[in-house]
């Protein structure tokens, strides 16, 4: 008894030490400036290698306007991120933090929490004001990263970015909002420029589009490299250069098909976290540091250039000294790569970076000599006992961690999820992982099971279907345990119509991997899609299923079963279930508004109707371009007897969707209810012209007979 009140006493202790030390890193900027009139630009560009900046190497392109930077500035030639994925990245420069303590560990579902004192909010609380200009999707604001920013703009709601299949927006649109944002400022402030633009997919504009048609890349380099002279010559003609402290950096680099990694995110070769870093600081001569940094020393070197104190949380060290020609403390650099991990139920990997050492911990470690080899083509491991580094790992990783790093995990909404699945990050809070792992498990062995399965899809959309199937079809057989095999697979057949085929691949997809987020999620919609609803229903409402609480998609194809299937009471169950866990999911409230609205034709009931209209337009209020539920919003206004708000919501739908024919024929009712035949006869018109041979013989004939009956009063 008197062990546990001794325990009980220590924890409560701890966690009010834990507090305390939170709370004190929240206040670590009080104070003010020495050098109160010495601006803060911080560049980040995304998905950047340093190779393929001149500066750096001659080998590939020139880029004058970064080069410029490194002739005023420090160039760090051995500068690594801690993760290869953006927001983990961000977050370790703006934090100051490793993802150990911040928790961050990928850009789905992970947020940063607003304990934690960002760099903004340092500046802020000295007296700045700040901006940051966000070019891609991982970084807004709904991660967390906005925390202390005067304008914080990411807002692309007039932009194509409001698409869900876009994910950034130009270099020059960002470039341009930076302009004009610092024509507005007083000294001192902080800008953030972020330039999404090298990630992939690689589409640089002409004429860089033409000029590096060999290596689309690399155009996305040289054009970001021509935008940010934009930035740098406003700076020259408004005499910033002098009063202005500039941080360039890249997030993490690209693969390029090195290691058998074509993009980024899996493993974590120099390829993806060798990033390049400028410093340029008024009045300090050129110079180029041979030592290893990282983005953790970010935040620090500010303050250092600042002199005032640090937070004293910061993990990071400051960069000045070295930069004024004095050598740098040794030290270790903590990586890691958990995407696949998290995404996909992969062994973890992570490691560090010791002098000319690294260490890759995963089943099948890796050691290499950085000096010799730092293209880490010969692995070291083999012939070395890796016990110590092992041991040295596990003391970076305790020396680095936050106790609640946990609770950085967050379910994200769907539209978010959606988003950077566009961009090729698929994640999920599903994902089964192993206690123990072996080789068979490691990322370097499942990579090549992953590209094939990508390259199989790429090749039926090509035209060479043959060749995809049977590359897919090849993956299957040698690896059982490779998600995205099965749902290319299904997607191949489903895009041929041979929607039972799909099925049966994701049937034998779950045999093989049952708790498989991907499978799961593309068999239930598959099913829906058949027209299958009691099937959907035994699938999801299955005791063996993974949990639902976190997906409202799963929710959203059983209240729409149950809803097929005429059993209201239980769709209604099933889709407040899902609105509940995401109340910005459009899809459902249309949903919702479907259920509603057939309820109240039967019944008669004000109230259902009533409801019907509040979910239609929550639904069109959350995606503004959503045609269907503007539709379905002009019916429910038909029956509550507003003819003219009804008609102006057709009218949109159709301007919207001009492919879809419901509002057509909606319309064409409409104004021949109003006894305008001539208007409703053009409207029937194209519904027919465009549709009739998708309809069933009774509405053919019904058609018909409003075509005739327009015909003989005009």
């Amino acid at each position: 008894m008197i062990k546990t009140k001794r325990l009980f006493y220590f924890s409560f202790l701890f966690c009010l030490f834990l507090g305390v030390c939170i709370l004190t890193t929240a206040l670590g900027s009080k104070g003010k400036s020495k050098n109160p009139d010495l601006n803060v630009l911080l560049i980040t560009i995304d998905t950047l290698r340093a190779d393929r900046l001149s500066c750096y190497s001659t080998q590939h392109l020139r880029t004058p306007n970064v080069d410029s930077l490194a002739e005023r500035g420090t160039l760090f030639t051995k500068a690594f991120a801690h993760n290869p994925t953006t927001l983990p990245s961000h977050a370790n420069i703006l934090l100051g933090l490793t993802p150990l303590y911040h928790g961050v560990r990928e850009n789905a579902n992970f947020i940063v929490r607003a304990e934690f004192l960002t760099l903004a909010e340092y500046l802020k609380d000295l007296g700045y004001s700040t901006g940051a200009i966000i070019g891609g999707y991982p970084l807004h604001s709904r991660f967390g990263l906005a925390q202390g920013f005067d304008m914080y703009d990411d807002d692309y709601e007039t932009e194509e970015f409001q698409k869900l299949s876009v994910g950034e927006r130009k270099a020059e649109d960002a470039i341009g909002e930076a302009i004009v944002w610092l024509k507005t400022q007083k000294a001192p402030w902080f800008l953030w420029i972020h330039c999404f633009d090298p990630h992939d997919p690689y589409e640089p504009p002409e004429p860089f589009r033409t000029q590096y048609k060999e290596n689309l890349y690399e155009g996305e380099v040289a054009y970001v490299d021509h935008e940010l002279g934009k930035v740098l010559n406003h700076m020259d003609e408004k005499d910033l250069f002098d009063k202005t402290l500039i941080i360039f950096t890249g997030d993490h680099g690209e693969s390029l098909g090195q290691h058998e990694e074509t993009t980024h995110g899996f493993l974590a070769y120099n390829t993806t976290i060798w990033v390049p870093l400028i410093i340029s600081l008024p009045g300090l001569k050129p110079n180029r540091i041979e030592q290893s940094v990282s983005h953790i020393d970010v935040f620090p070197t500010i303050c250092d250039v600042l002199d005032v104190k640090k937070p004293d949380s910061l993990q990071g060290i400051s960069l000045l000294p070295g930069m004024k020609g004095k050598n740098l403390p040794k030290r270790t650099i903590y990586f890691e790569s958990l995407y696949p991990h998290y995404s996909r139920g992969w062994a973890p990997l992570i490691g560090f970076i010791q002098e000319s050492e690294k260490f890759i911990e995963s089943p099948i470690p890796e050691l290499y000599d950085l000096d010799k080899d730092f293209d880490e083509l010969h692995n070291l491991a083999e012939g070395e006992k890796m016990s110590t580094y092992r041991k040295r790992l596990a003391q970076v990783v305790e020396e680095h961690s936050h106790l609640e790093r946990d609770k950085a995990r967050q379910r994200i909404d769907r539209e978010s999820l959606e988003r950077l699945k566009s961009l090729g990050y698929i994640s999920s809070p599903q994902v089964t992982r192993k206690e123990n792992y072996g080789p068979e498990d490691d990322v370097k062995v499942l990579l090549p099971y992953h590209n094939r399965a990508m390259k199989a899809l790429n090749l039926y959309r090509e035209g060479k279907a043959y060749e995809g199937f049977e590359i897919v079809k090849g993956v299957i057989t040698e690896r059982k345990d490779v998600d995205i095999a099965y749902t290319n697979l299904a997607t191949m057949y489903k895009e041929q119509g041979k929607l039972k085929e799909a099925l049966e691949v994701l049937e034998l997809g779950l045999e093989n991997i049952p708790t498989n987020y991907g499978v799961i999620l593309a068999y239930a919609r598959y099913l829906g899609e058949a027209g299958r609803d009691d099937e959907v229903i035994k699938f999801l409402e299955s005791s063996w299923l993974p949990p639902m609480e976190h997906d409202p998609e799963l929710w959203n194809h059983l209240g729409v079963a149950y809803f097929n299937k005429g059993d209201f009471d239980k769709a209604l169950e099933a889709l407040e279930k899902a609105r509940s866990i995401d109340d910005e999911y459009a899809v459902v409230f249309r949903n919702l508004g479907n259920v509603y609205l057939s309820k109240f034709l039967k019944s008669r009931d004000l109230g259902d109707l009533e409801r019907t209209t509040q979910n239609y337009e929550k639904a069109i209020e959350l995606e503004p371009e959503y045609a269907s539920a503007y539709n379905s919003l002009g019916v429910a206004y038909r029956e509550a007897g507003r003819l003219g708000d009804a008609m102006r919501c057709w009218e949109k739908a159709l301007e919207l969707r001009p492919d879809v024919g419901y509002p057509l024929l909606n319309l064409g009712m409409a104004y021949m209810s109003k006894g305008d035949e001539v208007k409703a006869f053009d409207y029937f018109r194209r519904y027919k012209q465009d549709h009739y041979s998708s309809l069933p013989t009774q509405e053919r004939e019904r058609l018909d007979a409003l075509i005739q009956r327009c015909r003989r009063k005009q």
